[in-house]
């Protein structure tokens, strides 16, 4: 294949792409949807998210919805699967920006990279690293570079020993890395990925970290405090008792 051949070239990269199986980009259609999927997704594990888009499908009778069906939906109803009020908000915003922009799918293939992102961007709740994710799974763009990405950062600092303790110049290190990658980074992107066993379609991976510490704290903080306040109790009885 015409990209492994190019990527093989770094022989750091080599040595991680002879470990798995040739990637190979797809195109779908009703990128509205898999836009919404994609909001709905982050966060969550591959499972979870798996639930969601079922439970999202049952509302239109098991049938994928167009952006009008998904517009027309009140909003306590995608609440009422399981939803945020965030990203209940945001899947009706992408839906009404595709309609109102009369967004097509033909019109999104057409369009350059640059192009889509600053569209895409403009609605409330997609970020830059969302658009990303439509160029590489939905759109099969083979030259895309998830920066921001960290399952991306992580892999390329262990492969490249790169420090990542400066941001800025972390950044810098991965874009000159990745100029040599040129025009097939989203498959270069693949395989770090699959290096790394992260996949980036349903997980933000920044945002799974902290979301996973914010739990952890939240379940512990209760139990610590009427743990302290059983053995205050049973402390009070036993001085009672020997009295």
């Amino acid at each position: 294949m015409q990209h492994i051949d190019h990527l093989a070239r770094d022989k750091k990269l080599k040595k991680i792409i002879d470990l798995q199986q040739p990637h190979v980009l797809n195109k779908r259609d009703n990128i509205c949807l898999y836009l919404c999927y994609s909001i709905m997704s982050q966060q969550l594990s591959t499972r979870v998210a798996e639930v969601f888009h079922q439970r999202f499908v049952n509302l239109y009778g098991g049938q994928e919805p167009a952006p009008s069906q998904i517009a027309a939906t009140p909003f306590e109803t995608l609440r009422g699967i399981g939803l945020s009020n965030a990203k209940a908000n945001y899947v009706l915003n992408v839906c009404r920006f595709f309609i109102e922009e009369k967004i097509t799918d033909e019109a999104l293939h057409t369009m350059s990279d640059d192009d889509v992102i600053g569209l895409l961007t403009r609605i409330k709740g997609v970020g830059r690293w969302t658009v990303e994710m439509v160029l590489m799974f939905a759109l099969g763009r083979e030259d895309v570079f998830a920066l921001d990405d960290l399952g991306i950062q992580q892999a390329i600092c262990k492969l490249y020993k790169i420090d990542p303790a400066d941001k800025r110049a972390m950044k810098e290190q991965m874009l000159a890395v990745s100029k040599k990658w040129s025009p097939y980074r989203t498959y270069a992107c693949r395989y770090l990925w699959g290096w790394k066993d992260n996949t980036p379609e349903a997980v933000a991976k920044p945002m799974k970290k902290e979301m996973k510490k914010t739990r952890g704290k939240s379940k512990n903080a209760k139990p610590a405090k009427a743990q302290k306040a059983k053995k205050k109790t049973a402390k009070r009885r036993n001085t009672a008792k020997a009295k």
